[in-house]
């Protein structure tokens, strides 16, 4: 006997028994102690900060790290999956100033390095016991107890090993640039962190004149959406190629210089101007200028305030002359080194001037812009001010708008690396395959040294000490740090290596740490490395284990942590980390826009898991653009479809075979080989799903193994137990009946295993309900099921899928038409040209006859008997062969009968006469109109053309009356709770023609719905329900036998 299993399933609590399950038996921990001595299958879990809780993003992403490697697991392979947190950086540091109610580094350093750091570590894994446990109801696997820690001592030596071994490389510098910096968080970011966070703003855009003084009563007129810029303003901008002119104001009597192309921006009328003389830009460079602002004044001896050529400059916006202030832009801060211009920057770490600019002293910069521009404005410098809306840099973390700033940082040099990280990524296999030369090919091209340093506090300090003499010393290991300095440190923070000093190799004087700590993106590109503490441990194992074999991230992490990965392993080992990556894209809100706690623009993940359970959530999220890197708008119905049309219909299979199976008895030891065709296409269809599904996997598509999935449940639901119910309803214990319970058998338990990475929950119900004593108690401990060429049969599968095709069509063509299913039929006439497939499609004549409710099926060659067809000319094809000819051909197709049309159509041609001349015809030269004959509706599909015969007779209309009672008659036996094998007795009230026809198939409505008796009465019957039976009313009561 098999168990019970409930048609009325509530998806999330089974999902939590089985959960239950799991644990108990410890099924996670036994499928990879299973696997012990067999090839080892590496994945690296890129590690999430643990200062917010899970969201979509998250989730999709552990879902397809969850797929991947339980179906790894299934082909035999040892795959241990390890956890990792993300301790360290801006997040955890932010989170601890919103607590502690401080702001900015001279806070923090008041409040005390020391105590910052220690709240930062007792904040940081603040909520993993909630991580834990939805990543768990999602159902992925994953080894928390075994986690790694970027805050761990082991790791953070890691990563002094990768720091040490990059600097000895050559690939590691201190140097001064302009940097994306965000003054809320006192440090620079990366060009790859910036890109994650531009909000579209509304900045004040300004032009400003600049006094000649080369020219007389001249002045160069630029264009800036930063006015807090300009008071550090040391030079001008232009371009070489540009055409500029000297324009001659009549109306203030001053002259203007600005390119060409955009005076008609500044004066709307020729008549307010002249144009003095035209020139090249190269032509203004060395001319000098009087300084906006006088704060630099001094800096002209140094070569300030002059004009350079550019190649950035351009004409699509603004005069054509660019503002410099080296201190704040990488493009300006590039050209003053290139030209010797000075730089200033008079703004401190908190983005506030200094006494610089004594004016604005101590104001926050973009604060100061107001100001500035009442001062251009009172001096009479400027000349317009627009709103100007653009999409502008903000901190990733703490949303505050990015300033450029000049800064000495330490980086990455990427210039020597470039070609072996180029290299490496020609290696990944990209999925899907268009990242690779595409948005990360074209990111690494384009790729310029990293920042890899940050000037806070809670991260791992760079292992660098300098002595004032300026000899540096970078050390990779604990035991390197003892040797150098005496000094065993078990915590490698901040608060306890700045207490460190190494005596000076050249001058014996006190060396000291540089301040910096790395990047949070560089202690995440290093995991591979350092979740095993390589190479102070596990030496050997990782090497022998590197590159891993899969990662999988979010389409941002582009330019985060798949470029890291690349960089620091092309570095280190000149390839890179990984061999195959899966790219999902953004899930968004519903209306397209960012997912929101503050809009609460989302449903909240642990709401929708518990309506309608993990497996519909993943099964919604892996059957989507998303695993094909594409964006996706979460929908919370789509989510209840895929349970509705997927989890639902498979789970009623499950309940359709336990159920007649106990109520015959049926157990697997009387199994029979399918004979029957539709078995046989079954089998069939399933070595196809199971071929499709390994390939796919192999290729880490996805979607490419979620398809057929899918299709095959659906076929498998909605065809193979529809059309086989009869064989399993019928009394008796024949071959054909065990050959249906083997058939379905077999197909649901190989189908739980094929399904078991994706949707792993049904999976392990479907087997546990299944599997025989001698079998691996959970369906995750089973091997992936591999196809049975035994059952392949390639030419029934396309015979099924064209019978399909044709009962598609049918069904189509009586909802059209408005003809119930349940109204049987003349006939059904299927037409094809296709000899072999009009032979096949009469073998399955009996199953279409049922599945449609038609008496009759008739297979043609033709259309004849369905339409009438005519022609008329194709005048799009004629009209410039025959040009004014083309009318008197179309009256003569017109005139083609039949028989010539079938030539036509079959690839033949036909000779016209116009005016003795004879034109040749062809298919291609006509439009053909069909016109179904009366009685008849007709639809078409490629070679195929299906017919339905709408004739009703008095029989017809009879029959058709007692399905629809059955049809009640089992819906009441469902809404009354009526074991499949309870007898019954009908009484029923209805007019005489229901009456009738219930008299006339009283055998046939008696054995449907198990009835001993059906009986009519004068009125309605107690506890009668009263029905529509096709424009009738019947009152129809049922009661089981003896009750």
């Amino acid at each position: 006997m098999f168990p019970q299993v409930s048609t009325t399933v509530k998806f999330p609590r089974l999902e939590e028994k089985i959960l239950d399950f799991w644990t108990e038996r410890e099924v996670f921990a036994r499928s990879i102690a299973q696997r012990k001595g067999r090839p080892e299958y590496v994945f690296y879990d890129g590690p999430p900060f643990a200062t917010g809780l899970p969201h979509y993003g998250h989730l999709l992403a552990g879902t397809i790290k969850d797929v991947i490697p339980r179906y790894q697991t299934m082909r035999g392979k040892l795959v241990e999956r390890r956890f990792g947190w993300d301790c360290h950086g801006l997040p955890v540091e932010y989170e601890m100033e919103q607590t502690l109610k401080i702001s900015g580094k001279r806070e923090i350093e008041c409040f005390g390095i020391d105590r910052f750091n220690e709240a930062c570590r007792g904040i940081v894994l603040r909520y993993t016991a909630q991580w834990e446990e939805i990543v768990a109801r999602m159902g992925r696997w994953v080894d928390f107890k075994n986690h790694y820690r970027t805050m761990d001592p082991d790791y953070m030596e890691s990563l002094w090993w990768v720091f040490k071994t990059i600097w000895d490389k050559g690939l590691l510098y201190e140097g001064t640039k302009s940097m994306p910096y965000c003054p809320r968080c006192a440090t620079p970011l990366s060009n790859f962190e910036v890109q994650q966070n531009y909000i579209e703003v509304e900045d004040p855009a300004l032009t400003v004149r600049f006094r000649s003084r080369t020219r007389e009563r001249t002045y160069y007129l630029a264009w800036t959406t930063t006015p807090w810029t300009l008071p550090s303003n040391v030079a001008l901008a232009v371009g070489a190629e540009i055409p500029y002119v000297v324009v001659d104001d009549k109306e203030d009597g001053n002259s203007y210089v600005l390119a060409e192309a955009r005076v008609g921006m500044y004066w709307r009328s020729e008549e307010q101007y002249a144009v003095r003389a035209r020139f090249l830009g190269a032509e203004l460079a060395g001319e000098t200028y009087e300084p906006l602002f006088p704060y630099f004044a001094g800096k002209a001896e140094e070569g300030a305030f002059r004009v350079h050529a550019a190649d950035f400059v351009a004409t699509d916006e603004g005069t054509g002359i660019v503002h410099i202030a080296p201190g704040f832009g990488e493009e300006d801060h590039d050209l003053a080194l290139r030209n010797g211009i000075p730089v200033v920057c008079p703004v401190d770490a908190e983005g506030c001037f200094t006494a610089e600019v004594p004016d604005w002293q101590g104001m926050f910069v973009k604060d100061a812009d107001e100001a500035i521009l009442g001062r251009l404005k009172a001096e009479r410098k400027l000349v317009r001010r627009e709103k100007y809306a653009h999409n502008y840099p903000h901190c990733w973390r703490c949303e505050s708008p990015l300033i450029f700033r000049a800064i000495a940082t330490w980086f990455v040099r990427i210039e020597p690396i470039k070609e072996a990280m180029l290299a490496a990524n020609r290696a990944i296999n990209w999925v899907p395959a268009h990242i690779k030369e595409g948005r990360f090919g074209k990111w690494l091209a384009g790729a310029r040294d990293w920042a890899v340093s940050r000037n806070r506090y809670w991260g791992t300090p760079l292992p660098i000490w300098r002595c004032a003499c300026g000899e540096v010393v970078c050390v990779g290991s604990r035991e390197e740090l003892e040797k150098l300095s005496r000094a065993r440190l078990a915590d490698l923070h901040k608060h306890f290596v700045d207490k460190v000093t190494i005596p000076c190799p050249a001058c014996k004087q006190a060396m000291a740490r540089v301040p910096e700590v790395l990047d949070c993106w560089f202690e995440s590109g290093a995991m591979p490395y350092a979740q095993s503490h390589y190479p102070f441990e596990h030496k050997a194992r990782f090497e022998a284990s590197f590159p891993a074999d899969f990662i999988g991230e979010g389409l941002d992490q582009t330019r985060g942590w798949f470029y890291t990965l690349v960089v620091l392993g092309a570095a280190l080992f000149g390839k890179a980390p990984f061999k195959n990556v899966v790219v999902n894209g953004l899930v968004l809100a519903e209306n397209g826009q960012k997912m929101s706690k503050r809009l609460k623009n989302y449903p909240e993940p642990r709401a929708v898991i518990d309506a309608y359970g993990a497996d519909a959530l993943r099964l919604y999220l892996l059957d989507s653009p998303l695993v094909r890197a594409e964006d996706l708008r979460f929908s919370e119905k789509g989510v209840q479809d895929k349970l509705r049309t997927i989890l639902l219909p498979l789970w009623n299979a499950l309940c359709f075979f336990t159920g007649y199976a106990n109520i015959d008895a049926w157990t697997p030891d009387q199994a029979a080989e399918p004979e029957e065709l539709i078995d046989r296409w079954i089998m069939s269809s399933l070595q196809r799903l199971k071929r499709r599904a390994a390939a796919a996997m192999d290729a880490y598509d996805l979607q490419g193994a979620i398809e057929p999935l899918v299709a095959f449940i659906e076929d498998l639901t909605n065809w193979y137990i529809r059309r086989s119910r009869r064989r399993f309803w019928k009394s008796g214990d024949g071959a054909d009946k065990r050959a249906a319970y083997t058939t379905l058998y077999r197909v649901l338990k190989e189908l739980a295993r094929a399904i078991a990475p994706f949707v792993p929950f049904i999976a392990e119900e479907i087997h546990r309900a299944l599997r025989r004593d001698d079998e691996p108690e959970s369906v995750h401990l089973c091997d992936y099921p591999l196809p049975d060429p035994r059952y392949e049969n390639e030419a029934l599968d396309a015979l099924m899928g064209r019978a399909i095709e044709a009962a598609g069509l049918a069904r189509a063509l009586r909802v059209k038409h408005k003809l119930k299913i349940r109204q049987p039929l003349a006939a059904l006439i299927l037409v094809t040209r296709d000899k072999a497939e009009r032979e096949g499609l009469a073998r399955l004549a009996e199953l279409l006859r049922d599945e449609l409710n038609v008496k009759a099926i008739r297979l043609a060659e033709n259309e004849d008997d369905l339409v009438d067809i005519t022609a008329k000319a194709d005048f799009k094809a004629l009209g410039p062969r025959l040009g004014p000819k083309v009318k008197r051909a179309a009256a003569l197709i017109a005139e083609l009968d039949r028989a010539t049309l079938r030539r036509l159509e079959a690839g033949g041609s036909v000779e016209l006469s116009l005016d003795g001349e004879p034109v040749p015809i062809a298919f291609t030269d006509i439009v053909l109109n069909r016109i179904e004959k009366e009685g008849l509706i007709v639809a078409n599909a490629g070679t195929l053309t299906v017919g339905l015969d709408t004739h009703l007779t008095p029989e017809l209309i009879a029959e058709g009356l007692a399905r629809e009672f059955v049809n009640k008659v089992q819906n009441m036996r469902k809404e009354a709770q009526f074991e499949v094998t309870d007898r019954i007795a009908v009484r029923f009230k209805a007019d005489a023609e229901v009456t009738a026809a219930l008299a006339a198939h009283k055998d046939y409505v008696a054995g449907e719905v198990l009835a001993e008796a059906i009986e009519p009465c004068a009125k309605a019957p107690a506890g009668a329900e009263t029905w529509d039976l096709n424009g009738r009313e019947v009152a129809i009561a049922v009661a089981r036998k003896g009750r």
